[in-house]
């Protein structure tokens, strides 16, 4: 226990001083580490803790990302006022998606696929209604200062991206020694058992679809933040959905770390990937290598680390007699 506390406060000093000794651009590939792990982590509070696999989470965070945005741009509202305002918007979606499926005694694939349904819609609507301003999307006019949510120095958002990630982590660990939590691991194992043993399956599908959901908004408003613009693609698109549920699966999902580690793994990935690109000719003109390895990664999650990169290490660590059991 002690090793382990040691070996989490050592990363926790790397971490902050990570910024202080690179350059820029790996300040922005850490920062982008900390804020996949942080929407990995909502996608994993729901999918990994409770087993309820979303195939459309990014719902929650086109919630967040536009609910903030447009108080800002429309109604003239604070960045950071309108940061909790997001979380709330989402934290409702959440518990509305929640309620019609599970009302509806939707579960497996099939709350999976309605999850994903219900992105599209939102995506079809956004692209639709005027106040989302369109395809054309949503601008957010540059104020580079603290106050606005806005930051002249990448090491800012870098931090800000950090303690995002910590916080996360805290809620995941508190789950693992909550009566809540462990309500949570029942559902997900056997859920007609859990019900027979007195748990309220309904309610707490609802609690947790509802916090992952208000996760989700938070990394919503940070994004748009970061960037400045959000449009019905982004803020909807699958893609999104699919980098959550990597990094959770990668890294193992239901665990703690499993999303930070899962992100540490892709994020890097993604990043020799585009290297190569720009150094190897044959590989300039393969747009999607990064998908290709993705996939590749993926299916060997599945087939040889069902528990994730989190299951391996646990492995590694063990004593040869508990290995070989």
């Amino acid at each position: 226990m002690r090793g382990r506390a040691l070996l989490l406060a050592a990363g926790l000093a790397a971490a902050l001083a990570y910024p202080l000794l690179v350059p820029n651009y790996l300040i922005t590939v850490g920062m982008l580490i900390f804020f996949t792990a942080f929407i990995g982590q909502s996608w994993n509070i729901a999918g990994g803790f409770a087993g309820q696999t979303s195939f459309g989470h990014v719902v929650f965070f086109g919630t967040g990302a536009y609910t903030s945005t447009i108080l800002q741009v429309t109604y003239g509202w604070n960045a950071w006022l309108s940061w909790p305002a997001a979380m709330a918007a989402g934290a409702a979606v959440g518990w509305m998606i929640a309620v019609l499926s599970f009302r509806a005694g939707l579960r497996g694939s099939y709350f999976a696929l309605i999850t994903l349904a219900f992105a599209e819609v939102f995506r079809i609507v956004s692209n639709s209604v005027p106040f989302t301003r369109g395809g054309l999307g949503m601008l957010i006019k540059a104020d580079p200062r603290p106050e606005n949510f806005q930051f002249r120095d990448p090491i800012w958002i870098y931090y800000l991206a950090l303690l995002l990630c910590i916080v996360s982590i805290l809620i995941a660990w508190q789950l693992t020694r909550s009566r809540f939590g462990a309500r949570l691991v029942a559902i997900r194992e056997n859920e007609d058992a859990a019900r027979a043993l007195g748990i309220d399956v309904f309610t707490e599908k609802v609690k947790v679809l509802t916090l992952s959901g208000a996760m989700c908004a938070a990394g919503g408003t940070f994004y748009v933040q970061k960037y400045l613009y959000i449009d019905p693609s982004i803020a909807f698109g699958v893609e999104k959905s699919v980098e959550m549920l990597l990094v959770s699966m990668v890294g193992g999902a239901g665990t703690i770390f499993g999303p930070l580690i899962g992100s540490v793994a892709l994020t890097g990935i993604n990043e020799i990937t585009r290297w190569l690109a720009g150094v190897v000719p044959a590989l300039k003109n393969v747009q999607p290598l990064s998908l290709i390895v993705y996939g590749i990664m993926l299916m060997l999650i599945v087939a040889r680390l069902p528990d994730g990169l989190m299951g391996l290490f646990r492995r590694s660590a063990a004593k040869p007699e508990q290995r070989r059991a």
